[in-house]
């Protein structure tokens, strides 16, 4: 069975104005799949519908985590079904400890899917472990959720979110934005530690610089609210060697 499967899907905004035009995509467990395409193009949109963001309806089509309906759930259900979505800008939450939020993250996901909450010691191991991987310092911990947090702590931070929560499906939104090569880098070392034959992902970039770290198995262009070819790793690098201006006359014509 494949782990995620969208079938025709279209979505539009309040003011009725469609952004996806049916998107067609399947992946399979321990695939990592790349999604590159202009501003505009509707990959955002993709990752928000996804994760069950307010602001858009679905006007066609379905999705299938697990062959459950995706679309049907809550957030909070599509987050303990194994749905896990990394921001592009992760938002800052003030006076919320990132170790308070963690723990509350991996806990109400315990609960929902019927499991025990985790001890306090087995907790702070489990987090100094991971954090320790992603050179995440302890003091970070105890600050506000990305409160002050530089571009690349934010993205560590997300990172360890997924490492702590251990999804089926991870979608990572721009995980490359605003991050320096260093920072990129760990990001995508943390990212790649988490690849495995259960677990597929999605990793959205305008950038084929982010796939020289994370390499994915297919990658897709999306223009215009939908996929419009797809292909292996080489396609990337087509792409920041030629650009998009080949797709828009396309659509154009």
């Amino acid at each position: 069975m494949s782990l995620l499967e969208i079938k025709n899907l279209q979505v539009s905004v309040e003011d009725d104005r469609q952004i996806l035009r049916g998107v067609d995509l399947t992946v399979n467990p321990g695939e990592v799949h790349a999604i590159m395409g202009p501003n505009g193009s509707g990959k955002s949109t993709l990752a928000h519908v996804l994760s069950g963001k307010d602001g858009y309806e679905v006007t066609g089509g379905e999705v299938l985590l697990d062959g459950a309906d995706l679309l049907a759930m809550e957030p909070d259900e599509r987050a303990a079904a194994g749905l896990f979505l990394a921001f592009q800008y992760p938002m800052e939450i003030p006076g919320v400890a990132t170790m308070t939020f963690l723990r509350t993250a991996m806990n109400a996901q315990r609960k929902k899917r019927g499991e025990a909450e985790l001890s306090t010691p087995e907790f702070m191991k489990r987090v100094r472990e991971e954090a320790a991987k992603l050179s995440i310092d302890p003091e970070m911990l105890r600050r506000p959720v990305n409160v002050g947090f530089s571009g690349g702590e934010k993205k560590r931070n997300e990172v360890l979110q997924m490492a702590l929560l251990q999804p089926k499906l991870a979608v990572l939104d721009e995980t490359d934005s605003g991050l320096d090569i260093d920072a990129l880098k760990i990001a995508a070392e943390g990212v790649n530690r988490l690849r495995s034959p259960e677990r597929g992902m999605i990793v959205i970039t305008h950038y084929q610089r982010l796939l020289d770290h994370i390499v994915p198995d297919i990658v897709h262009v999306f223009f215009n609210g939908r996929i419009v070819r797809t292909g292996g790793k080489e396609l990337a690098h087509e792409l920041e060697a030629k650009g998009y201006a080949d797709y828009e006359q396309e659509v154009a014509a």
